[in-house]
């Protein structure tokens, strides 16, 4: 992966040439891009978009910048209160530098690199590094900035900036959605507006009853209050002019006695003596006998010019949405400007043509369902549906019932519900590798985690998946498997255990895996290079149409393979293809990552216990060793025991902890360890003596290491043979007491220890020694830190526990009493290293007793003198 920090970025001028004038002539980049207000564009969605890179790309900060004749921060994360929808001038603005090229803006360290170094978010500190990418719409204009950035520098990969790339492009879709959304909602209540302009009121007379029912448009057209109105023709016929009434009585005589249409303008005197002209259509309607029962219609003003129809046609023409009139037919009788401009042909063409006959995918649809339903209930109604070819479109549709027919209003939404699926998609996908990368990064068992990836790419990236990996032997195996089919994933997974063995080099699979290139190739290319058998067998009855394999890559090497199939009739896409890529990015670099880290732990811990060796066993003492990593990963540190006999014939034991859990604490634990030894083997000091010895070594070489250490001696005077006693003399710099355990089973703490200073601090410091009387049947433990640390407790808690387990495991053998405390008190799985060195002092006669084990003194030290 390319990491350096000063990549030369496509589209961008070399240090220094973006000028005063190019952020100038940002805002006119822009006039022909979406106008969004500060807020509106400052969703939740872009909130959440902001968010995520930051999340995903691991910085401090990120914000969503449009761009015009300022900047406007429109969502951003990790920003001061109140930055968001705060406006700056363009001339302060990386973004703004950004907007002036056409790929990624990547600066790792913002004060050395001449393009950003003088701009004010970098000369304040706030801006160390920065990644942005510009925001570009569909028709090409750049709208603004992604980007993500922190105080301090830092390098950005290529995967970064594919990451935040493919955000960018779930911004802008954002973007333009809720521009688009803005509109159907203002074309929308346009069409109300248009509607409640034509001021049309509607009429329903009951023949068999005589109730006249108008709605209050009509009634106040006719200078009537709702309360008062009567709802009876002679109610009408009072308002109608005199000189009309004849003829329209006529008018509406004729329609009854045809169940005929209705068309008549005629003119109505209100109370205060004023004429207005109106226009009314309506229709009778028959029957079970065929005589008409009802008379429905609708009534508009015509007063002024009484160009009805022209004055209806204008605001049919104005309006934003196509719009077209059915009567009971569903015959064309009116067609606007845009209706024949969505529908591709001339209103000459379509009026007085059927619907059914000239849009024959009508039928049986969304189309036809909801018409008659609107017929039939007389409700509006509203839906979404698409057309075939010659459209190939998708409309939302209002269709209004009226006394003639049906007036129905629709809009092209197909650019609409495209975006939207677009960004449906884009957040599947964002999901897709946010779940990814949660599921590598939280748990320590990489190799399981990766081997579940198959479960997550299907069935968002493909029908059916195979995961290979390459194992430390350099075979590759495949560990994982998924299906969307519940039934077939018994067959995938038979396949996967047989296709890698029977699979000849020629492969397309075996060749993406040498290679490290992806491919793509289908089922029959397998099948065709696969020999008679098992594999080939069950390949043939999972039956892809197409496969894709993607390398599992990481610093130069092909670790492993993803293999998506596609069953018959899905194909791949370009966006799922490139998903799926940086999905085995990602897995690659976590499978190699863990492999890395375990060879390291390995060898850290290797080389710690190579440091720990047996311990020698004195006459009449039988001394026990134990150790300890910690369960965490990566925890080898500075715990350490030794056990020599000095020249003098004595026993000395010692326990220690470098402060610091890692390789180096590690190497100094050795370092140290290798002193004290050779200090107290050619001295034949006493504790203290080794100690002080150990500290002023420390000063002299520089170690530049802290630590703490117990270091006890074993002694015994020809008298105290006698008597069978034994002398402990210790000292302790900064390290916890030892624990001595008598013959009867009693514990005592030495509680009246008092640790001196740690190593490693001041080598000029006072020293004290200790000293204690063990009879013969004692044991004395020492140990570290580990064994009695617990993130949940304090260490006296965890001295009380040890003591109690001591007490209960006092008469076990000295290995099994060791290995009991360890279960006991870390349950195998200690959160910090564990060291443990103890000494049980057995009964002096000759021979040499069973219990005492066998007896490796070093040659070099005289038998009669290795006593404890």
């Amino acid at each position: 992966m390319d990491t350096t920090t000063d990549r030369t970025v496509v589209g961008y001028r070399h240090p220094g040439e973006v000028s005063a004038a190019d952020l100038q002539s940002v805002p006119e980049r822009m006039d022909d891009a979406p106008r969004l207000q500060p807020r509106e564009a400052g969703s939740v969605v872009l909130d959440r978009l902001a968010e995520l890179a930051a999340r995903l790309l691991g910085a401090d900060a990120s914000q969503v910048s449009l761009l015009t004749d300022v900047q406007t921060i429109a969502a951003g994360a990790g920003l001061s209160p109140g930055a968001v929808g705060g406006e700056s001038p363009l001339e302060d603005s990386l973004c703004a530098v950004t907007a002036t090229g056409t790929g990624a803006l990547v600066v790792s360290d913002a004060h050395d690199d001449e393009r950003v170094r003088d701009l004010p978010p970098v000369t304040s500190g706030q801006v160390g590094s920065y990644l942005g990418i510009p925001l570009t719409g569909h028709g090409g204009q750049v709208i603004g900035a992604l980007c993500v950035f922190g105080p301090e520098p830092r390098p950005w990969s290529d995967d970064d900036v594919a990451t935040l790339r493919q955000l960018a492009q779930s911004t802008v879709t954002e973007l333009e959605l809720s521009t688009l959304v803005r509109q159907y909602e203002s074309d929308r209540v346009r069409w109300g507006l248009a509607i409640d302009a034509a001021g049309i009121g509607t009429f329903d007379w009951d023949l068999t009853t005589g109730r006249l029912a108008w709605d209050d448009r009509l009634i106040a057209m006719f200078g009537y209050e709702v309360d008062t109105f009567e709802q009876t023709i002679e109610a009408f016929n009072a308002r109608l002019h005199p000189d009309d009434l004849p003829r329209v009585t006529e008018h509406l005589q004729k329609c009854i006695d045809a169940c005929a249409e209705l068309d008549s303008e005629y003119r109505v005197v209100l109370p205060g003596g004023e004429t207005r002209w109106i226009h009314a259509r309506g229709r009778g309607l028959a029957g079970p006998d065929g005589t008409a029962v009802r008379l429905l219609g609708a009534a508009y003003d015509t007063t002024g010019d009484r160009e009805n129809a022209a004055r209806v046609t204008r605001v049919l023409e104005a309006m934003p949405a196509g719009f077209y009139s059915l009567d009971r037919n569903w015959r064309f009788t009116h067609v606007n400007a845009e209706a024949e401009r969505l529908l591709g042909r001339t209103r000459e063409d379509l009026i007085g043509r059927i619907l059914w006959d000239d849009w024959p995918a009508a039928i049986n649809s969304l189309f036809e369902d909801n018409f008659r339903t609107a017929l039939r209930t007389g409700l509006p109604i509203s839906f979404d549906a698409y057309y075939p070819a010659p459209l190939d479109g998708w409309f939302e549709v209002r269709a209004w019932p009226t006394p003639d027919g049906l007036s129905v209003y629709f809009t092209d939404v197909t650019q609409r519900r495209k975006v939207q699926a677009q960004a449906q998609r884009s957040a599947e996908r964002l999901a897709l590798l946010a779940r990814v990368s949660a599921e590598l990064a939280g748990t320590l068992d990489v190799e399981a985690a990766t081997a579940r990836l198959p479960r997550m790419v299907v069935p968002a990236l493909a029908d059916f998946c195979v995961l290979t990996v390459i194992g430390p032997d350099g075979h590759p195996r495949d560990v994982g498997t998924w299906h969307v089919d519940p039934n077939s994933r018994p067959l995938l997974e038979r396949y996967a255990e047989v296709r890698l063995a029977a699979m000849p080099v020629t492969a397309p699979v075996a060749r993406a895996l040498h290679t490290g290139e992806p491919a793509t190739f289908s089922g029959e290319d397998v099948l065709a290079v696969l020999p008679p058998g098992p594999a080939r067998e069950l390949l043939a009855l999972l039956a892809p149409s197409t496969e894709v394999a993607l390398p599992l890559r990481a610093r130069g090497r092909t670790i492993g393979l993803l293999t998506l199939l596609y069953s018959a009739g899905h194909v791949p896409t370009d966006d799922d293809v490139t998903v799926a890529q940086d999905v085995a990015d990602r897995a690659g670099f976590a499978l190699d990552n863990a492999r890395l880290f375990s060879a390291q732990q390995q060898l850290a811990e290797g080389l710690q216990r190579s440091l720990l060796t047996e311990p020698p066993e004195p006459d009449h003492a039988e001394i026990a060793v134990r150790y300890m990593p910690a369960a965490e990963a990566a925890r080898v540190g500075g715990d350490w025991y030794d056990a020599f006999l000095q020249p003098g014939g004595t026993t000395m034991l010692v326990i220690g902890d470098v402060v610091g859990h890692d390789t180096a604490a590690a190497a100094a634990m050795g370092q140290l360890r290798g002193l004290l030894r050779g200090i107290a083997t050619y001295s034949d000091a006493g504790p203290v003596e080794v100690l002080r010895g150990l500290d002023t070594s420390m000063a002299t070489l520089q170690t530049r290491t802290l630590a703490t250490a117990t270091v006890a001696r074993f002694e015994q005077t020809p008298d105290e043979l006698e008597r069978g006693v034994t002398r402990m003399r210790w000292a302790n710099a900064g390290h916890l007491p030892p624990m001595v355990i008598n013959p009867d089973g009693s514990v005592a703490e030495l509680a009246a220890w008092r640790g001196d200073l740690m190593l490693g601090v001041d080598p000029e410091s006072r020293r004290r020694e200790s000293v204690v009387t063990l009879d013969r049947g004692a044991t004395v433990l020492l140990y570290t830190d580990g064994l009695i640390e617990r993130r949940d407790a304090d260490l006296d808690e965890g001295m009380v526990r040890l003591r109690n387990a001591l007490i209960d495991l006092a008469d076990r053998p000295l290995e099994e009493m060791l290995d009991e405390v360890l279960e006991r008190l870390v349950h195998g799985r200690p959160e910090d290293d564990v060291a443990l060195v103890a000494v049980r002092l057995h009964r002096q006669d000759r021979p040499r007793p069973f219990e005492a084990g066998p007896n490796r003194v070093p040659p070099t030290v005289p038998r009669e003198r290795g006593t404890a």
